[in-house]
Parts: C-alpha cells; sequence; structure tokens
C-alpha cells in the first residue's frame, strides 16, 4: 500500500508522520503494521490494548485505506467511537466513514437495508428487554399452555432462557438442567412457549435483541452475493474483546471475512469471564483453526502493574488447564509483594479491611483510587455495614446495596415487627405476603396501630381470627411465627432462621431466581451470628444518614469502591483488595461440579488481581457461620494454596478480644 498526501483546506499537503516504531513496543508496533491475513494479538491485562487497535486504525488510513473499507466491532457504542476519535487525532483525518459499533448495531443496520431478502419489512419493530417480557406475558394468557406441576417461570425469566438458548447455542433440556434445575419440571411447556414466541415475531414483523445477531448471520450465510458484496466492502475487520463473543458473532467475523481473511482480532482468553451472557472461551481458543495461518501475537508488556503483582498473577494463570501462555511483565520492577490477610471471622475480615484503606488513605492514597472486589455481591454485605460505622464514603457497584434488595426487605420485616409492633411500614409488607391479603385487608389492620391499647397481641388476636377459613389458615403460620420471635432466650441468629424457615416457601413464590436470593438471607445469618441484641443489629443495618454517603460522593467524587469482578473489568486502582478469598466462596462452590466453571473462576481472579497498580491485599476469614452446619472453618482459596514461597506476604490477624 502506498501513502496518501494529506491536504490542510487551502490544498497544501501537511506532512503528518507518525513514527509508528519509535511510539509502540515492538509487539504493538507488529500488530499494528501486519495488515495481511488472520492476525491473533493476545492482550495481556494492562497491555496497551486499545492503545494498538487506535494505531493500527491510524495506520491503515495513513497507508491508504479507504475508512469506508474498515470495519471495527466493539462491545459498546462508546469504545468505538473513542477509539475512531483517537485515531482521528494522531493523523489529523476524519474517521467517521470507517464502520465502527456493536455486532448488534451493524446487524441491525444490515436488517434495515436487505431485511426484505428474510421476508422483514423496512418498518420492522425492535423490542427491548421489557417489550419482550410484555410479549411472553401476552402469549402466555392468551395461547393454551398445559404446564408441568411446580411453579412457572416468571416472564423475565423466560426472555432470560430464550436469549440464553440462542446465545450459548444449548439445547433446552441441557440449558433448564444447567442453568434452571427449579423449573426442569416446565421444560415442555417452556418449548411450546418458545416455538409460539417464535412464530409471533415472525407474523408479526418483530424482532428482539438476539434476534439481530441471528438474523444477521442468516443473511450472510444465505445469500452469496450479499456476502460477497459486504466481504468486499470490509477488507479490513478489527475485533475488540475477542473473548467475549458467542457463537453467533465468531460465525459472522468468519462468513464477513471470507474473501480476504484480514482479520484482526485482539483479546485476552485469560480475562474470558462473561460465560453467563453467552460468551464462548472457545472462539479465541478456537480462531487459528477457523483461520489458518493465523499469525499470534502476544502483548506482554505490562504498563499498569508492578512486577510483584505480575509475578503473583502469572504463577496463578499459569495454573491454567488451557490458555495461550504468556509472561506479563513491566518496567515497573521494585513494588510491594501481595499481601494476603487470614482473619478470624467475616466481621474480623471486614475491620481489618477498613483500617488497610484508612492507613492507605492517610498515606496519601485517595479513597477513588482504592477498590474492594469481590465474587458475588453478597459478599459485601457486612463490610457495608462496617463502611458505615467508620464513616468510610463508598459506591458500589454489580449488585444492590444490602438494604435495597426485596427479599432481603421481606425477612427483616419480620424481625422488625418483632423489635416494634407498630412498624406499620414492615407490617404492610409482610401481611401482603399472606396469601388471601391485599392492599384494603393491609390498610384495615394498620388503622389498628394507632389504637393507644395496640399491642402485638391484639395482632395476633386480629390474624387468627378472620372470617374466611382459607385465609385464616395462611394467617395462623404467620401468627405462630411472630409469637415465637418475642421469645427473649431467643437470639438474633435463631430469630432470624425462625422467620427463614417461614419466608422460604414465599420466596420460591416471588422470585424465579430463588436459589441466588436465598444464599444473599443464608449469607444475612452470618451477619447476625455475631450479635447478642436484636435491635443492635436491625440499628447498625439503619445507621446510614439519609443524605450523607451521597453528600460525600456527590461533592468530592472520592469514594472507595466495592464491586464484583465482573464489573471492574477494563478498569484499574492504585490498590485492590479482594475479600473472601476461601475455598467455596472464591472459586464458588456452584462452580466445582464442571471444569470449564472452575477454568473461568480462575481468570475471574486472574482479572481482580490485574486491576491494581501497587497495591494488592487478599483476605479470607477462618471461620464462618452456616445456616444448616453452624460455625464452619474456611480453607484458602486453591487459586493461593501450594504457590511459590516469595510470592506473597501472608499475615494471620489475631482476633482482638
Amino acid at each position: 500500500m502506498s501513502r496518501l498526501p494529506v491536504f490542510d483546506p487551502d490544498g497544501h499537503t501537511v506532512n503528518r508522520s507518525i513514527n509508528y516504531q519509535q511510539e509502540l513496543n515492538p509487539a504493538q508496533y507488529e500488530a499494528v503494521t501486519l495488515t495481511e491475513g488472520p492476525v491473533l494479538v493476545i492482550a495481556g491485562a494492562g497491555s496497551g490494548k486499545t492503545r494498538t487497535l487506535v494505531y493500527r486504525l491510524a495506520y491503515l488510513v495513513d497507508q491508504g485505506v479507504a475508512p469506508w473499507n474498515i470495519l471495527l466491532l466493539t462491545f459498546t457504542r462508546k469504545a468505538s467511537q473513542e477509539m475512531l476519535h483517537r485515531a482521528s487525532q494522531l493523523i489529523d483525518r476524519p474517521m467517521h466513514q470507517v464502520a465502527g459499533g456493536t455486532f448488534h448495531a451493524v446487524c441491525h443496520g444490515w436488517l434495515r437495508r436487505y431485511g426484505h431478502r428474510l421476508g422483514y419489512e423496512t418498518s420492522f419493530t425492535l423490542l427491548d428487554r421489557h417489550d419482550q417480557a410484555d410479549l411472553v406475558r401476552m402469549l402466555r394468557d392468551r395461547l393454551p399452555l398445559k404446564a408441568g406441576p411446580g411453579q412457572f417461570p416468571r416472564r423475565e425469566t423466560l426472555v432470560q432462557i430464550f436469549g440464553a438458548l440462542i446465545n450459548k447455542n444449548l439445547d433446552l433440556d441441557v440449558l433448564m438442567e444447567r442453568e434452571y434445575p427449579q423449573f426442569v419440571e416446565q421444560t415442555q411447556p417452556v418449548a411450546e412457549l418458545f416455538q409460539l414466541y417464535t412464530s409471533h415475531k415472525r407474523a408479526h414483523q418483530l424482532l428482539d435483541y438476539d434476534d439481530l445477531l441471528l438474523e444477521g448471520r442468516r443473511l450472510l450465510a444465505e445469500h452469496d452475493d450479499l456476502r460477497l458484496e459486504l466481504s468486499q466492502r470490509y477488507k479490513y475487520i478489527m475485533v475488540d474483546e475477542y473473548q467475549d463473543t458467542n457463537r453467533l458473532q465468531a460465525d459472522i467475523v468468519r462468513l464477513l471475512a471470507f474473501t480476504h481473511d484480514n482479520v484482526m482480532a485482539v483479546g485476552d482468553d485469560s480475562q474470558s469471564i462473561y460465560s453467563f451472557r453467552g460468551a464462548n472461551f472457545r472462539n479465541i481458543m478456537d480462531f487459528p483453526r477457523l483461520f489458518p495461518g493465523t499469525r499470534i501475537i502476544k502483548l506482554e508488556e505490562n504498563y499498569r502493574s508492578t512486577q510483584p503483582i505480575l509475578d503473583l498473577t502469572n504463577t496463578i494463570i499459569a495454573q491454567a488447564s488451557e490458555k495461550y501462555t504468556k509472561c506479563l511483565f513491566t518496567q515497573k520492577k521494585e513494588g510491594l509483594r501481595p499481601v494476603l490477610l487470614q482473619t478470624g471471622s467475616e466481621n474480623e475480615q471486614s475491620r481489618v479491611l477498613c483500617q488497610t484503606v484508612t492507613e492507605l488513605h492517610r498515606q496519601g492514597v485517595p479513597w477513588r483510587q482504592m477498590a474492594v472486589l469481590f465474587r458475588a455481591a453478597y459478599h459485601s454485605f457486612d463490610l457495608e455495614i462496617e463502611l458505615l460505622r467508620e464513616q468510610i464514603p463508598f459506591m458500589k457497584f454489580g449488585g444492590f446495596k444490602f438494604m435495597e434488595s426485596a427479599h432481603i426487605k421481606d425477612l427483616l420485616a419480620y424481625l422488625r415487627v418483632a423489635a416494634n409492633p407498630r412498624d406499620s411500614i414492615s407490617w404492610n409488607r409482610l401481611l401482603q405476603l399472606v396469601p388471601g391479603i391485599g392492599k384494603k385487608s393491609a390498610q384495615k389492620f394498620l388503622a389498628q396501630l394507632n389504637q393507644n391499647d395496640f399491642s402485638l397481641e391484639s395482632a395476633l388476636r386480629w390474624l387468627t381470627s378472620q372470617k374466611s377459613a382459607k385465609i385464616r389458615t395462611a394467617t395462623e403460620p404467620l401468627a405462630e411465627l411472630l409469637d415465637q420471635l418475642q421469645n427473649p432466650d431467643l437470639s438474633p441468629a435463631s430469630r432470624l432462621n425462625l422467620a427463614l424457615a417461614y419466608y422460604e416457601p414465599i420466596l420460591k413464590t416471588h422470585f424465579d431466581d430463588y436459589p441466588k436470593r436465598f444464599r444473599d438471607l443464608e449469607h444475612l445469618l452470618t451477619i447476625t451470628a455475631r450479635y447478642r441484641a436484636l435491635g443492635d443489629f436491625l440499628n447498625d443495618l439503619t445507621l446510614e444518614p439519609p443524605t450523607s454517603l451521597a453528600d460525600v460522593t456527590e461533592a468530592s467524587h472520592d469514594y472507595l469502591t466495592l464491586s464484583t469482578v465482573h464489573s471492574a473489568k477494563g478498569l484499574e486502582w492504585e490498590a485492590v483488595l479482594i475479600i473472601w478469598l476461601a475455598e467455596g466462596r472464591f472459586p464458588s462452590v456452584y462452580s466445582q461440579e464442571r471444569e470449564e466453571e472452575l477454568e473461568e473462576e480462575r481468570r475471574l481472579f486472574y482479572v481482580a488481581a490485574t486491576r491494581a497498580r501497587r497495591y494488592l491485599y487478599l483476605l479470607f476469614p477462618t471461620v464462618s457461620y452456616n445456616r444448616y452446619l453452624g460455625t464452619t472453618l474456611n480453607t484458602v482459596s486453591r487459586f493461593l494454596r501450594d504457590l511459590p514461597g516469595g510470592l506473597l506476604e501472608a499475615f494471620k490477624v489475631e482476633p482482638e478480644w
């Protein structure tokens, strides 16, 4: 390719020469300048992946490639816009004619223009998730379906199931057994409803989000002339975050590149952590097979972390059963070794963490440059209470805050009524969980709360004296529970256990994802176990002033980040603290039945640890509480077991009595 001249508005030639070799490291330079044929760039964490993509965009145009012959596929619109803007600034030339965007957006454009080939009018309606749920409800209500025994999935869950069928390429039987075991008996009616849902969309010119990929691939697969036209138009294809593609997206890339194979896929197999969204780890591993002659380039120089942190993460990922072998290195040779902190209880883990971040903050690390990461959102519940007590500003991402979850509020309502029988909000909540008691009945009861002679005993009499035998049958267990919760000899944990036993059937009735929510409630027991007085427990959960935390974060934007690892991918902080690194928590106990799930847990830990620039702390409590087993002993995560000496500074924090 010969380089085309650049002209200013007056027609004079402008010399915007970039010394690519000087501005890039050797691996980045090779990835940028190797323009012909298939290229797989294995971009290690913090290795300048985005910089490489930006410079390659600039290099292609700089070498004479017409912008409209380039297709940049990313996972967010923002990512593609940012890359195109940066490339445009590099060479001072517009990039708006580059086809850049998400897979879904590109397929949507094709279907608007060429959808008539598949029977779609240009005016087809695109359904969002809410629209899908409404359609599922309409079909469920109007069409005769013979549901099996047990509860039928709610509409939102059905939408998730239908999406997984398309994106994960699984048979419904396998999907239900693996991911929705509580609905296995409903497999046949779900299959019937999916067929009805699919045919209804076709008949009414409706496409949902997953259909965009499905029908986009169909356009390419079934129409040779269109596939040829698009392949010749997009002579250079670049795909970001290739490890997060699903089978449909990989198929689209393969079909689109059939005339030239000029595909550069950029990603990191070690950061493939989104299988629950349909991402297929096999895509990045099988790329060389799908594209014979693939050149593999590894970006291994890390610009984020210190070498001691990389020594640990390199060792962790080296134990993966299948991978592209790489070893990250950095020019930041000096630094502190990662620290492993073993505490006694979960609350001690929370207190040690608060002490650690407070000390880092005292040493000059801003709150915004520190993050606490965890495997599951409920792992931070106890920590949130401790942070509020210590008045440390924080924001949580990747899950609801503790008191914002409906099932948590439901369960605590029983304890709140036991602690304060005049708590009208909690009464209203728990009454409407009783079958047969609606808003009117609840309001009639709540009117009694203002009476001077109101007592819990009179409330229990009201519950057990309903005229309707059906309602009476439903309210008597509630009355019995509230009576039991009044026993002053019971600990808060014992009371919560009684309430949980009562609430469990209600949980299953009200929430399709009750297995996950039940684990949240079990974890609440862990927090409750360290309290002797019910009032102290409930007070600690409501200590957050109505506006204090919001005022701190909005005024200064300086807060400690709490995040699930999945929500933290792509981000970085000066200090990262990973909690609950205990076997059964990280990795999750639910991942240990299937090897591929356990391997993804390893990659998830790798992603968490590689977010740290200078400080990395790994914490786990020795003792935890399990509803069925009581107090249990934890062992350190298998990912940290049997590591070579010298990688970690390990400390056992003695309890403070």
